[in-house]
């Protein structure tokens, strides 16, 4: 496998865009936004990773991740997220930060194992107005909130 920077029409990439967020009204506001690296087997995508500008100086926004179904469980989020954190520390970022929702209990573990740290909670960020439908869950447990990490690369 080998991650690399990706050049390519961002509509290729709209499957793993859907894996990662249940809306497509927020993808289409940050698809085109930022850098994206991708995983590749044998030459066919089988993951990314997409970093964004923030409005705070030095800081970065793991935006987007998703590994095919097929796929996962062999560490390519791991080495997609271990990219992201070079690639941050490429352009002299003093922090990544990432959002996923508090019902992910499996994306809470994840991020807090690759050192990420807590830092706030938008409730009921996950609403219709915001493009998600009413009743998506997770793992069985309703989505509702925001929780945003952040992962410190420099003082």
């Amino acid at each position: 496998m080998t991650i690399e920077r990706y050049e390519g029409p961002r509509d290729a990439l709209q499957a793993l865009f859907g894996l990662a967020d249940d809306s497509p009204l927020q993808i289409a506001v940050y698809v085109g936004l930022g850098d994206v690296l991708v995983a590749r087997r044998e030459g066919a995508i089988i993951g990314h990773v997409q970093i964004i500008a923030t409005d705070e100086p030095g800081v970065l926004e793991l935006k987007s991740l998703a590994v095919l179904a097929e796929h996962r469980g062999r560490g390519i989020g791991r080495d997609l997220v271990e990219a992201a954190v070079a690639f941050s520390r490429e352009r002299r970022a003093r922090s990544l930060v990432v959002s996923t929702a508090t019902a992910d209990i499996g994306n809470l573990r994840f991020y807090q194992r690759r050192g990420f740290r807590m830092t706030r909670i938008v409730p009921d960020a996950f609403r219709p107005e915001t493009g998600y439908p009413d009743g998506l869950t997770v793992d069985g447990i309703v989505l509702r909130d925001q929780v945003f990490f952040e992962l410190r690369l420099a003082d």
